[in-house]
């Protein structure tokens, strides 16, 4: 059936997208791998519709666990994690991560529990104790009604502190098709709940278009925004090992073959997470950065940090990180979104840690001092 096959493309699509998005040195970070489990729970929800039309789930009962278990409850969750893991900490860290978790474990728990009388058999739910499963599912029901409309909703005031513009662009079309397809699952249910209406059309509708996010994911996401910046690293990644040999990467972590050494170029794959970091994470802006806490993100030594910009760009670790915050004074300079916000201020929000280093970098940088450049940019 095409319809099925349409919907096992973009299973597999999601699946494979999201590993790669995990174990590539170019696309993982703190808020790519929260898309990679969007596309996950996605790809699961999309399988349990599929197990549902072939009737798998009566063919073997056992997969009603991985069914029952609310997932599109994740889907909400992850892409407000993705949004907020791509803006600077000090947002990020005001919000508690784990209470957006309650509704899937809850729901989770539930249903386990009564799968494990109605499935299993392992005990047996008496009569008496139905009123208080229902009670249970209409709080299921309940979390399903805040989470699904809300969560997201709060994502787009989130959005307002992406630096990006053509970032912010990508998200918030991800964001809003990912809101519309849950608020018409939602209503959906809820008039096939009460009014016991036939939803089994708008829910395949609704399935396909699940497809669609996925692909358009994998399309703009990666290839037309892409999230590593470098179209010859992500052919170079797809077509070679995973990254480094151990054998190649011990070579460079002892840092002895001067040729090695020469070697380092531009599309260096650890270079090119460390410009993608500080391009969309925007790591320059922790006040606290410093090459052991970039190292340890990228997964390398210290030394071969260093190593890497001074071959590369021929400066040292201070003044490379001091140029993108240099850059991104000078664009809230141009941005009337920042016109009350005096010159220390964007400084002192760019990462840079006192007036004295903002000012010597910034004059280093564009050999003006920022008042000088204020004016001037008027």
């Amino acid at each position: 059936m095409i319809y099925t096959a349409l919907l096992n493309i973009a299973i597999f699509q999601g699946i494979v997208l999201g590993l790669i998005i995990l174990k590539s040195s170019i696309f993982n970070s703190n808020s790519n791998k929260y898309l990679a489990y969007l596309l996950f729970a996605l790809s699961i929800v999309l399988l349990n519709y599929v197990f549902e039309i072939e009737g798998a789930f009566t063919s073997y009962p056992f997969l009603r666990f991985i069914d029952d278990v609310e997932w599109i409850f994740l889907l909400p969750v992850f892409i407000f994690l993705f949004i907020i893991n791509r803006i600077d900490d000090t947002i990020k860290n005001r919000q508690k991560h784990y209470l957006y978790y309650i509704p899937f474990a809850y729901s989770s728990i539930v249903h386990i529990t009564y799968d494990l009388s109605n499935v299993a058999g392992i005990y047996k739910i008496p009569d008496s104790s139905i009123f208080l499963i229902n009670i249970l599912m209409l709080i299921q029901l309940l979390f399903a009604v805040i989470i699904i409309p809300f969560l997201p909703l709060y994502s787009y005031f989130m959005i307002k502190h992406l630096k990006d513009s053509k970032e912010k662009k990508w998200i918030i079309t991800l964001l809003t098709s990912l809101y519309l397809l849950l608020l018409t699952w939602l209503t959906t249910y809820l008039v096939g709940l009460f009014l016991g209406l036939d939803i089994s059309s708008t829910m395949s509708v609704l399935a396909l278009s699940a497809t669609f996010i996925i692909h358009w994911t994998a399309y703009i996401g990666i290839y037309k925004y892409k999230l590593a910046k470098n179209k010859d690293a992500v052919f170079n990644f797809l077509n070679t090992d995973v990254a480094l040999s151990y054998g190649n990467l011990q070579m460079v972590e002892n840092n002895t073959p001067e040729e090695y050494r020469e070697a380092i170029t531009a599309d260096n794959l650890y270079f090119q997470k460390l410009e993608l970091l500080c391009k969309e994470q925007h790591i320059y802006t922790d006040s606290t950065l410093n090459r052991e806490k970039v190292a340890e993100k990228l997964g390398i030594s210290p030394g071969y940090v260093s190593q890497i910009i001074n071959t590369i760009t021929g400066d040292n670790f201070a003044n490379y990180i001091n140029n993108y915050r240099v850059e991104a004074v000078k664009e809230m300079i141009s941005n009337s979104e920042y016109e009350n916000y005096n010159l220390l201020t964007m400084g002192l929000e760019s990462g840079f840690t006192s007036k004295t280093t903002f000012y010597k970098a910034f004059k280093k940088v564009t050999g003006q001092t920022p008042n000088e450049y204020k004016n001037t940019s008027k």
